[in-house]
């Protein structure tokens, strides 16, 4: 298995670790709801080295990434970055990605783990625009710092005033010493920043982290709270609630596909006729009203025990103790409020249709 600069860090604090993505990654530390209320309330940290990272260079950068993304990266100002998808040529989804405008024709793709290989072939198989395309993935390392108190411990150790980073924006700075990009992103809900830097400066960057922020209660986070916190925003996981036959429009990222002048994305007219005509399933958040939990591949039946979808994610939400989950039903059982029911043991749970997040 490949390992992170902080694979040592992990085994070291007792880490329950296990393959992801071809990666040995911790799952958990404390526990699961220990580590999601830790990031809900104080702070925590992510080891997301595994991820993928595709710098974007030259005059045809642009050109290029309007090919393959779903949204419209020219409204892309720099400093900013952007969540759009590689659309296929049948609709579906090759991954979903953040774009950053770092310079001018400068762009960074930061790509899940598990599709580095893919994407990666993705980009250079449609590279008719001849852009500069560089696989950085094995050369950056990323710690994602998450929960109310990121703000005030990574302050400590930087010059960089961290209230003025946008959400969703970015900048270069030193932090501990070491020059980082910062990103005011994340996968949790929970505020916080990004960091990507060299790994070799890795080990002393954590090491600063945790000591600044030990007085408020940080700890190391794993993947499986990661998880958790991602679910109860309603945040989509590739491999769950995205993949090669699921159309951005029915997972509800109309938002991210943007049918602009100009732009003739890869699937464009499949997917605007999709729009114009209208899905046959959507994915949809839903709170169990009856005692259970959701997992990924329970039949969803309606009150008939029809079936009508299939859950792509669930869980026991550790701040509403009751199960929730996202997945796809036939759109007529789409709207908010309807009932439907979760397969459980041959037992029909009763649910119902929300909106996300699940956690206010």
């Amino acid at each position: 298995m490949k390992t992170t600069p902080f694979t040592e860090k992990h085994i070291a604090l007792g880490a329950k670790m296990h393959e992801f993505a071809g990666y040995n990654m911790p799952i958990e530390y404390s526990g699961i709801i220990d580590e999601h209320l830790t990031v809900c309330n104080n702070v925590g940290v992510f080891d997301v080295s595994h991820m993928g990272e595709f710098w974007v260079k030259g005059p045809h950068a642009l050109a290029f990434l309007q090919k393959v993304t779903s949204n419209d990266v020219a409204s892309l100002p720099i400093g900013k970055a952007q969540y759009t998808c590689f659309p296929n040529e049948e609709g579906g989804i090759v991954d979903d990605l953040l774009v950053y405008h770092y310079e001018p024709e400068k762009y960074l793709l930061v790509v899940n783990a598990s599709n580095i290989e893919k994407d990666w072939n993705w980009c250079v198989r449609h590279n008719v625009d001849k852009a500069e395309l560089e696989n950085a993935s094995d050369r950056m390392a990323q710690l994602a710092v998450q929960g109310p108190k990121a703000i005030t411990v990574l302050q400590k150790l930087t010059s960089v005033d961290l209230s003025k980073i946008p959400y969703y924006g970015f900048t270069m700075g030193e932090l501990a010493g070491y020059s980082v990009i910062i990103s005011n992103t994340g996968y949790t809900g929970a505020g916080g920043f990004e960091l990507y830097f060299n790994p070799e400066c890795g080990e002393r960057i954590w090491e600063f982290i945790f000591e600044y922020g030990a007085e408020f209660g940080i700890k190391p986070i794993g993947l499986g709270a990661r998880d958790t916190l991602r679910l109860e925003m309603g945040f989509c996981l590739y491999g769950n609630d995205l993949n090669d036959t699921t159309s951005p429009l029915e997972a509800g990222l109309g938002w991210i596909t943007k049918f602009v002048e100009g732009k003739d994305f890869i699937s464009r007219a499949f997917l605007e006729k999709q729009k114009s005509e209208g899905v046959t399933r959507k994915l949809v958040a839903f709170e169990a009203i009856d005692r259970g939990i959701p997992r990924q591949g329970y039949e969803l039946t309606n009150a008939e025990g029809e079936k009508i979808g299939e859950v792509t994610s669930g869980t026991m939400s550790p701040i509403r103790k009751i199960g929730i989950g996202m997945g796809y039903v036939q759109t007529a059982y789409s709207k908010l409020g309807t009932e439907i029911f979760i397969k459980i043991r041959g037992k029909g749970i009763k649910a119902v249709v929300v909106k996300p997040p699940f956690r206010k």
